[in-house]
């Protein structure tokens, strides 16, 4: 700083400015909140390779990682519903049949078989159910009655179901509410039976204002983003017990999505209204707390990021982005 001391009048208001900027640099390092904090992830520029692919609203993003597989969902008149990617970016192929207006994807795999399960939220002949296709696209199963919206008291008739998350058993969970007038979440068997069935419409223990997307942890807890209430609440798989909730994070913004890292380490939470991924430390066992923020990507302004995937074997988080009409791929540090 000695060399920014100066007496020549010509120099004095630059000296000032560098000053000044040496002190905000000083500020930003010691007082920021954030401060030794190692940026997590960055952004693929190259993914994908040919990204005028997207030709509709980008709803929803799945990823194969067995078989090295990314599925996207898409809205629009005229374009096709699923396309699929490499992990690498390369286009490979799309469908479109019996799709109306995808807005959950999810990819299930087992030691033999892998399948693509889609919840649709459209008001016509297709929509209302969740349906199970083969990886090029044939309906293999389908979940409710295609055009006509249920109510909460049959399990296996949807309003709009926002998103499912299948585990490897083959069990099935379901958060059905994406404005309709149902708002609970679902456990099915393997044979689509209803293991058990938990929520109404209310800001209580329990309750749901849209549940917007579901997980299942490494402990034996389901993770719903209560997207109007402003909180994430968590369940026991087995039972449907009420574990917790987390809101104190979500003061600006109600979760949109919820996924894992590939270590259960982090909980990936999309907040579509301020463009921002939210990455929360996951509790491991025991109480589930209160939520901690360690890190968050602020996405470009519009970019309304809706539902995001992670690759379980790279790490990598892939965001549908509405607002963009795209998909981004970050991969981990």
């Amino acid at each position: 700083l000695s060399t920014a001391v100066s007496f020549d009048p010509t120099l004095m208001e630059f000296d000032y400015y560098i000053f000044i900027l040496y002190f905000q640099v000083l500020k930003a390092e010691y007082l920021s909140p954030w401060r030794g904090e190692q940026q997590m992830y960055k952004l693929d520029i190259g993914w994908p390779k040919t990204p005028e692919h997207f030709t509709g609203q980008t709803f929803c993003v799945a990823v194969d990682s067995l078989h090295g597989l990314v599925y996207v969902g898409q809205r629009g008149d005229n374009v096709p519903k699923v396309l699929v990617f490499s992990e690498e970016g390369y286009f490979l192929y799309a469908w479109n049949d019996t799709v109306e207006m995808p807005h959950g994807i999810f990819v299930w795999n087992t030691a033999t078989e892998s399948s693509v399960w889609i919840t649709d939220v459209g008001t016509g002949k297709y929509g209302h159910t969740v349906k199970q296709y083969s990886p090029l696209g044939k309906l293999l199963q389908v979940l409710g009655t295609p055009g006509n919206a249920g109510s909460s008291l049959i399990p296996l008739q949807f309003d709009q179901p926002a998103e499912i998350f299948v585990e490897e058993t083959g069990e099935i969970y379901v958060v059905d509410g994406d404005g309709g007038m149902n708002n609970r979440l679902l456990k099915l068997s393997d044979d689509y039976k209803e293991i058990w069935l938990t929520g109404t419409n209310g800001s209580g223990i329990g309750q749901f204002k849209i549940p917007h997307s579901v997980t299942v942890d490494a402990f034996g807890r389901v993770w719903v983003a209560d997207r109007g209430n402003k909180r994430i609440q968590v369940f026991d798989k087995v039972t449907g017990e009420w574990l917790g909730s987390w809101s104190g994070c979500f003061s600006e913004d109600g979760p949109y999505s919820v996924r894992f890292t590939a270590d259960y380490k982090y909980l990936i939470v999309a907040q579509l209204n301020i463009n921002r991924l939210a990455i929360m430390a996951a509790p491991p066992v025991g109480s589930i707390g209160d939520c901690v923020m360690v890190h968050s990507v602020q996405l470009a302004d519009e970019t309304k990021p809706h539902l995001v995937d992670v690759d379980m074997r790279s790490g990598a988080i892939y965001v549908a982005e509405i607002g963009a009409q795209q998909v981004q791929k970050y991969v981990p540090l």
